[in-house]
């Protein structure tokens, strides 16, 4: 039978991380009390200080919308002018760091104790990590982005439906999935092999020492909550919108107004702060699996009713185009090619990178929390190279059929919004009306299965790293997170979500800086592993011995 369920054909629940029976090396903290042994303590500090910030926010959007655009929007400008080198190079760095670390002698480290077996089976740890991951962002952009790259080529390129496909994956695939990555394993790691709380401070022990539990530690999980939470919100209020035009296209009212929307994301808001307090096996388990079957369908459906063969032309031309041009896409910045590359990175690239990276603490947390029993290797493989390939599988379909469509001289792209490309797509499909229901669905299944296991994530950084936050607080998180996008899109509706998201972006920069040292806290901690540690004495005995018998 699975470890994944007892005799009565239910989820076990969690168990506190155990710390390896071997000696600790010097970056080793002392065991913590494990965060599943004891009853959940909020952190004051943590909980207090984000709260009030979020809701200072929230009563300077409502009294002062045009100022706080225009102050935010000031600040991403800043940062994209004068930041957008350092996104670009951290992006490519941790997608080298992790492939190191899956091929080195650091792969075989499992975490967890030595032989655990993983918490959940693949298909399932699989489902989690994609639905939590990208999987809302995937329907929004499945259409929009590979037409819009079609019909406007980045500056600087030859155009064409290759390169069209390469650009889109570069920002879907390796890049974003290595920098959750390296969240997850971090976390992952310090909790599950370690013994330390499940927090994202707990994992710079190696760097700050003590000081990781003080004030630096608590300022790194602040920025955390701060991040998932706004990024959460930007996302809901995005899957109300496309809510919304699929009851449009559909026919059932007029253009959405603002009260559909505000109540569409009440209803989501209800459904997935239930979940969360059902706990990751019987909540978010259970929606992704349903999602991932529900996604399949759909796929095959555009698939086999689509463009089949020019979809399947797109699969290899995709690989290569992107393999070709990933150096020069990576290292692509304001002085590689003429003055309008700067306003399209900031558009793009340096977009995606800092929205990736605004979403980095509750992905990699969550991450972590899904994949206890996996070794570094398994970890690696299953959370870049699984994703990446579904990414380009989902991207030719829809993608192939979009700009199929566009060639065939149907405009989708003057149809404007990426959710009503989709629906524009699907309208000139066999049963627009049932896939049109099925992608509604579908957003917001994956909206809920992602913002269960957020409200999750905030509630363990605001309990000092239980792996069981109180229903309290994940109600609360839940709630405060659904309020935040209805009065955003009550106050200004879709302008306002877009500064909203500019908002998230803001938030999370620091999150650069603190991933970089994040990197070389984990190398350390991986250097001192105790299994690394024997291996390297036993390889220094041989040696001795050899020299010894010489």
């Amino acid at each position: 039978m699975s470890k994944e369920t007892d005799p009565s054909g239910n989820a076990p629940a969690p168990t506190a991380p155990s710390v390896p029976s071997a000696s600790f090396g010097p970056t080793d903290s002392p065991p913590v009390d494990p965060p599943a042994a004891t009853a959940p303590r909020l952190d004051r500090t943590v909980f207090g200080v984000t709260a009030a910030v979020v809701a200072a926010i929230i009563v300077w959007g409502l009294a002062g919308p045009a100022n706080l655009e225009s102050v935010t929007g000031s600040v991403l400008d800043w940062l994209v002018t004068n930041l957008g080198w350092l996104f670009i190079i951290a992006a490519t760095g941790f997608v080298l760091f992790c492939l190191y670390l899956a091929v080195s002698k650091y792969g075989r480290i499992p975490l967890g104790k030595d032989g655990e077996k993983p918490e959940f089976r693949t298909v399932s740890w699989i489902a989690m990590m994609f639905s939590a991951g990208m999987g809302i962002g995937l329907m929004f952009y499945g259409v929009a982005e590979p037409l819009e790259h079609f019909v406007t080529p980045p500056p600087g390129t030859d155009g064409g439906v290759g390169n069209a496909m390469a650009t889109t994956m570069f920002h879907w695939s390796l890049h974003p999935w290595s920098i959750y990555a390296v969240m997850g394993l971090a976390v992952a790691y310090s909790t599950y092999r370690r013994g330390r709380r499940q927090l994202i401070s707990s994992a710079f022990f190696p760097l700050l020492g003590r000081r990781s539990e003080g004030p630096i530690g608590k300022v790194i999980d602040i920025l955390a909550i701060f991040a998932t939470l706004f990024g959460t919100a930007a996302s809901l209020g995005l899957g109300a919108l496309q809510i919304g035009s699929g009851v449009e296209v559909l026919g059932w009212l007029g253009e959405p107004g603002t009260l559909l929307l505000v109540a569409v994301i009440a209803l989501l808001t209800l459904a997935f702060v239930a979940s969360a307090v059902s706990g990751v096996a019987k909540g978010i388990q259970w929606l992704s699996n349903i999602n991932m079957v529900l996604a399949l369908v759909l796929a095959i459906f555009v698939f086999v009713l689509g463009p089949t063969v020019l979809i399947l032309n797109l699969i290899p031309t995709t690989i290569g185009d992107y393999v070709s041009q990933l150096f020069h896409m990576s290292a692509r910045t304001a002085a590689s090619s003429n003055p309008e590359t700067a306003s399209w990175l900031s558009s793009w690239t340096i977009f995606y990178w800092a929205w990736w990276v605004s979403w980095t603490p509750f992905v990699g947390m969550f991450l972590a929390r899904i994949s206890r029993g996996r070794t570094v290797r398994q970890f690696i493989v299953g959370v870049i190279l699984v994703p990446s390939v579904v990414s380009l599988l989902w991207f030719s379909v829809f993608g192939g059929a979009g700009i199929s469509e566009q060639r065939d001289g149907i405009d989708l792209a003057a149809r404007g919004s990426s959710e009503s490309q989709l629906f524009g797509m699907l309208e000139h499909l066999p049963l627009f009306g049932l896939s049109a229901v099925v992608v509604m669905v579908l957003v917001a299944i994956f909206f809920v299965s992602g913002a269960d296991a957020a409200s999750m994530v905030m509630g363990t950084l605001s309990q000092r790293g239980t792996l069981e936050p109180s229903r309290w607080v994940v109600v609360f998180w839940g709630a405060i997170t659904g309020a935040t996008a209805a009065i955003i899109l009550w106050t200004g509706g879709s302008d306002a979500l877009n500064g909203l998201q500019t908002m998230t972006i803001i938030a999370a920069a620091p999150f650069v800086v603190v991933m970089i040292g994040l990197s070389v806290s984990l190398y350390r901690d991986l250097s001192h592993d105790p299994a690394v540690l024997t291996h390297v004495r036993r390889r220094r005995r041989r040696e001795k011995d050899g020299v010894l018998e010489l």
